[in-house]
Formats: C-alpha cells, sequence, structure tokens
C-alpha cells in the first residue's frame, strides 16, 4: 500500500488551533511526570550509545594501533607460544569479539512492535492516529501515547544497557588478560 507524500507545510484545509482541546487551567502532576520520565529515558539511551560508541572506538584502535591487537587473531601467535601465553590470548580475542560485538550491538536500530507517534518508524499510522484523536477532541491520547512510549523508551534502555554492560565486562577481562601477558611474557 503506497502512501502519498508528506506535505511540507500543511495546506489551507489543515485543522486548525481552534480545534484543539483547552488547555486544562491547572497542571497534572502525572503528565507533568510522565513527560519528565520519556525525557529521562531518552537521555538515557543516548547514554548508552556513546558509551557502546567509545567502547567500541577504543577497541577498534587497539586491534589497528597496537602489534599485541593485530597479533591475538594470528595462527602463529597461538602455535609459537606457550600453552599459559595461548589461553590467555585466547580469552583475550574472546574478550576484544565480545566487546566489540555488544557495543554494534546497542546502536543497531531496533523498532518494537508496539510504536507510538513518538516514534518516526510508527509514522503514517501513528500521524493518522494523532490526527484522529485531534478531530475527535480525545484528550487522553496524548498522555496513553506518552505513557505507551515511555514502556517502549524503557525497554530499548534496558536492552542497550545490557548489551553496554556485556561491553564493559568483555573490557574488563580484555584488561586483565592484557595485564596477565604482561606478566608471563619473558623480558624483551
Amino acid at each position: 500500500m503506497k502512501s502519498e507524500p508528506m506535505p511540507d507545510a500543511p495546506g489551507p484545509d489543515a485543522p486548525g488551533p481552534e480545534i484543539l482541546p483547552e488547555p486544562s487551567t491547572g497542571t497534572d502532576p502525572y503528565w507533568e511526570h510522565l513527560k519528565k520520565v520519556n525525557d529521562v529515558f531518552y537521555d538515557q539511551i543516548k547514554t548508552a550509545d556513546q558509551k557502546a560508541a567509545y567502547l567500541f572506538t577504543f577497541m577498534v584502535a587497539f586491534l589497528l594501533a597496537s602489534a599485541e591487537g593485530r597479533d591475538i587473531f594470528s595462527l602463529a601467535t597461538y602455535r609459537d607460544a606457550a600453552p599459559a601465553h595461548a589461553v590467555i590470548t585466547g580469552i583475550m580475542a574472546l574478550a576484544v569479539l565480545l566487546t566489540l560485538f555488544s557495543a554494534l550491538g546497542v546502536v543497531m536500530p531496533r523498532k518494537l512492535a508496539k510504536g507510538t507517534s513518538l516514534f518516526w518508524g510508527a509514522w503514517p499510522e501513528g500521524g493518522r492516529r494523532l490526527l484522529s484523536a485531534r478531530q475527535h477532541g480525545d484528550r487522553a491520547f496524548l498522555f496513553d501515547e506518552y505513557a505507551r512510549n515511555v514502556e517502549n523508551l524503557a525497554t530499548l534502555a534496558r536492552r542497550k544497557f545490557r548489551l553496554v554492560g556485556l561491553a564493559f565486562r568483555g573490557l574488563m577481562v580484555w584488561l586483565a588478560c592484557y595485564v596477565l601477558l604482561l606478566a608471563v611474557s619473558p623480558p624483551a
């Protein structure tokens, strides 16, 4: 089903502000809190993305800039190494892969099945629901949309921070292996 492209600006027959419901005289503390929760969860998702980007950048720099980074994926490193050195190097390689793939998993785009009008991926259906609610003066629509959006953001944040936690654990294992390799390597 192909939909018409969205216009750049509302046309002359677009509904005007006269059909918007009148704002209540007092502020609803639950509505204000829900908007705040929405903003906080959104910021936490951005924080998870930033942490993942830092971890990914650090690991890529390690792999590209250091001989140790390049060598952990070389068969010659394992063939020529003492058993303890080979085991530690293998664990280090797995930790690097865990960190990289977990960090990538954080920033991969996601779409939940129950999108709201606050998510661009739910459009144009979300837009139709919004305009219909506006036309019918449905005052509960916006509150319900924000409540569903908060649920979606909470789900995304939990998933992202779970992967960020895995990436940090991978980084800690990598660091421990790096120190162990320094300890068991013969002096140069």
